[in-house]
C-alpha cells in the first residue's frame, strides 16, 4: 500500500471529465477536461513556419490553432536533446557541449515541420512546440529523434537504475532514445518490449500520417483524460480507483487488460452517484478558488495570480500560540509550508512563486520551513525547485508550467473590473454621473433628466432627506428624476433628456392608489417602525413595515415623489 494513502476519484459527465488525486483523503490534484476543449499537449502537428525572429531566436509556426505556436531555437535544433519532455517526473538530459546554434541557421519561412505541443496557450500566448517528438507508453518514453538513454529519477535504488539502462539500451533500435518511467521498476524485459514495440509501431503511423494531407494539420491526437490516467497516474502508488460512470469504468479495465492487469481488482465503480459531491470535492474546488486559504490553526494565506507570477502572503490571523511570539511564528510557517505545496498542486501554479513567509529571528527556524517545503515538493510529480529563503522571509519557487492552472480553467477575467479584482467606489461613480449630467445639461434644453443608476449610487445622489437632488436642481435648473436600478452594474448609468416634467411623471414606476405585492427587505434607517420596500428599483416607504421584515405584503401607494412613495398595508401575503 501507498505510504500517502493515495487514491483517484474520477467524475465522468456529459460536458467534462474531472480526476481527482487524494492523499489521506486530503484533495491535492484535479485534472479537467472539457468535450468543448480538449487537452492539447502532446498533439502532433504538421506546420508551417510563418516568422523567423532572430532577435527573440524563435520562430511562429502556423499549426491550424487560434494563434500560431512558438518554437524555441533549442526546441528545433536537429538531434538536440531536448531539456525537457512529456512525463514530467523523469530526469532531464544533458546537453550537447556546443556553440548555440541561430534560429535562422535551422528554420525558414515556409518550412514544413513535424512538431508536438509543449505546453498549452497560456493567456495572450500561443502554444510552445518543439520538434524533438516525445511518445510516452506505460513503462518507457520513446524519442525518435535523440540518440540517448535514461532512467527515471525517481527510481532510487542504483542496481535497479543500471539494470533498466541496460535493458533499454539492448531493446531500442539504433539512434532511438528511450527513457525508463518509474512505473517500470521492477518490471521484466518481455515487459518493456511489448511497450516499446508499441511505442514504434505508433511511431510509424505518425510518420506515415504526416507525409500526407495538407498542411496545417493534426497528424496524432494523445490520449483523453481516461486513457492517460491508466497511463501516468494508476501506478502501485495508488490505492484505489473509484469512477462513477460505466463506460469509463469499462474503458479503464480494458486498458489495464493490457497494461498492468495485476491493479485491475483496485477499480470500483459507484454507477449513479456523483464522486465529487460524494467526498464534498465540489466544496473543496470552490475553496480553491479563492484568494485567501485558512489554515486549521487560524492562520491563513493569500494568494495572488498575475501572469508574471504567483505571490502567498502567510499571515497568523487568528492563531495567537500558546508560549511565545516565536512558536507562534514558526508553527504558522511550518503550517503554511505543507498547505503551499497543496495549493501549488491543486490549483496547477506554474512559473515563479514567491512566498512571504512571516519573519523569523533564527536561521534554525528558516531551515525547518525549507525542509518542510522540499519534504512537500518531493510528493508532488510537476517538476518543482525551491531557490532559498532571503533575511525577509521571502522564499522563490519555480513550477514548470505545461497546462491551464485552475484558476483559468474553470474562471474567466470579470467582464467589468477586467481582472484587477476592484471596481470603482459608489462615491467616484456619483462624482462621475454629476460630472455627466452637467454636461448632459449644457447641450439640451429638456426640461427634465431621467438618471438611471444603481440603488447605492442613488443613494448618494439623492443625499440625506434629497439634499443631494435639490442640489443638482438647483444647479441645473432641471427637474431631475433618479431612479435605481438593481440590474444595473455598480459603475453603469444611464441619463436621458426628457421634454417636460410630465414625461417625467410617466417615468415613475409607481402611481397613487395602486395596490402592490412587495417583500420588505429593511427597516426605515430614521423610523424602525416603518419598512423598505423596492418596486423597479423605486423606493417605498411602508408605514408599520418594519415588523415584517423579509415577508411579502399587499400595498396599497398612499403617496408618490420623485424619490420615494409611501404605503400602507392591507394584508399579509401567505
Amino acid at each position: 500500500m501507498s505510504p500517502l494513502g493515495r487514491e483517484l476519484v474520477v467524475n465522468v459527465r456529459e460536458e467534462e471529465t474531472r480526476v481527482a488525486m487524494l492523499e489521506e483523503g486530503q484533495l491535492v490534484e484535479v485534472l479537467v477536461e472539457r468535450s468543448q476543449a480538449q487537452r492539447l499537449v502532446g498533439n502532433i502537428y504538421r506546420g508551417r513556419v510563418e516568422n523567423v525572429l532572430p532577435g527573440m531566436q524563435a520562430a511562429f509556426v502556423n499549426i491550424g490553432l487560434e494563434k500560431n505556436a512558438f518554437l524555441y531555437v533549442d526546441d528545433a535544433v536537429p538531434q538536440r536533446l531536448p531539456e525537457e519532455f512529456l512525463g514530467e517526473e523523469e530526469t532531464p538530459l544533458p546537453q550537447e557541449k556546443r556553440p548555440r546554434a541561430n534560429i535562422t541557421d535551422v528554420v525558414k519561412e515556409g518550412q514544413e515541420l513535424l512538431v508536438q505541443i509543449t505546453k498549452e496557450p497560456l493567456g495572450t500566448k500561443g502554444a510552445r512546440i518543439t520538434t524533438h517528438i516525445t511518445l510516452p507508453g506505460r513503462y518507457l518514453v520513446l524519442m525518435p529523434t535523440v540518440d540517448y538513454v535514461g532512467v527515471s529519477r525517481r527510481i532510487e535504488d542504483e542496481e535497479e537504475r543500471q539494470r533498466l539502462r541496460e535493458l533499454a539500451e539492448k531493446l531500442r533500435p539504433p539512434k532511438i532514445g528511450v527513457i525508463v518511467r518509474t512505473v517500470a521498476e521492477g518490471m521484466s524485459a518481455s515487459e518493456l518490449q511489448q511497450d516499446l514495440e508499441m511505442l514504434l509501431k505508433l511511431w510509424k503511423r505518425i510518420q506515415m500520417r504526416s507525409t500526407g494531407g495538407g498542411v496545417p494539420s493534426l497528424v496524432h491526437r494523445d490520449l483523453d483524460l481516461v486513457q492517460r490516467l491508466v497511463r501516468d497516474l494508476f501506478t502501485e502508488e495508488i490505492e484505489r480507483v473509484m469512477i462513477d460512470q460505466r463506460h469509463a469504468y469499462e474503458k479503464v479495465l480494458e486498458l489495464l487488460d493490457l497494461m498492468a492487469p495485476q491493479l485491475k481488482y483496485r477499480v470500483q465503480l459507484f454507477e449513479g452517484e456523483n464522486l465529487f459531491q460524494r467526498f464534498n470535492l465540489e466544496a473543496e474546488l470552490e475553496k480553491a478558488l479563492k484568494r485567501r486559504v485558512w489554515l486549521k490553526s487560524g492562520g491563513y494565506l493569500v494568494i495572488d495570480q498575475t501572469e508574471a507570477l504567483t505571490a502567498i502572503d502567510v499571515n497568523t490571523g487568528k492563531y495567537v500560540g500558546q508560549k511565545d511570539l516565536e512558536e507562534t511564528v514558526l508553527h504558522t510557517n511550518l503550517e503554511a509550508a505543507r498547505e503551499i505545496v497543496r495549493q501549488m498542486r491543486l490549483r496547477n501554479l506554474g512559473g515563479i512563486i514567491i512566498v512571504d513567509f512571516i519573519d523569523m529571528a533564527t536561521e534554525e527556524h528558516r531551515q525547518q520551513v525549507l525542509a518542510v517545503l522540499e519534504e512537500e515538493i518531493r510528493k508532488d510529480r510537476t517538476k518543482t525547485h525551491v531557490l532559498g529563503i532571503t533575511q525577509l522571509g521571502l522564499v522563490e519557487i519555480t513550477r514548470k508550467k505545461t497546462r491551464s492552472g485552475l484558476e483559468s480553467l474553470l474562471m474567466r477575467p470579470c467582464p467589468y473590473c477586467e481582472g484587477r479584482g476592484l471596481v470603482l467606489s459608489e462615491e467616484t461613480v456619483a462624482i462621475k454621473v454629476r460630472q455627466a449630467l452637467y454636461e448632459l445639461c449644457s447641450r439640451t434644453l429638456g426640461e427634465a433628466i431621467l438618471v438611471e443608476v444603481h440603488p447605492a449610487v442613488a443613494a448618494l445622489l439623492i443625499g440625506s432627506g434629497g439634499s443631494g437632488l435639490r442640489e443638482l436642481e438647483s444647479r441645473t435648473r432641471r427637474e431631475i428624476l433618479i431612479r435605481g436600478n438593481q440590474e444595473l452594474h455598480l459603475e453603469q448609468f444611464n441619463l436621458r433628456a426628457l421634454s417636460s416634467r410630465a414625461e417625467l411623471e410617466n417615468n415613475i414606476p409607481v402611481k397613487l392608489g395602486q395596490v402592490l405585492q412587495l417583500k420588505v427587505e429593511e427597516p426605515h434607517t430614521g423610523n424602525p417602525r416603518d419598512g423598505i420596500a423596492r418596486y423597479h428599483g423605486f423606493v417605498i416607504n411602508i408605514d408599520g413595515g418594519g415588523a415584517f421584515i423579509g415577508e411579502k405584503l399587499q400595498v396599497e401607494v398612499t403617496r408618490v415623489q420623485k424619490t420615494s412613495a409611501r404605503a400602507r398595508i392591507l394584508r399579509i401575503v401567505t
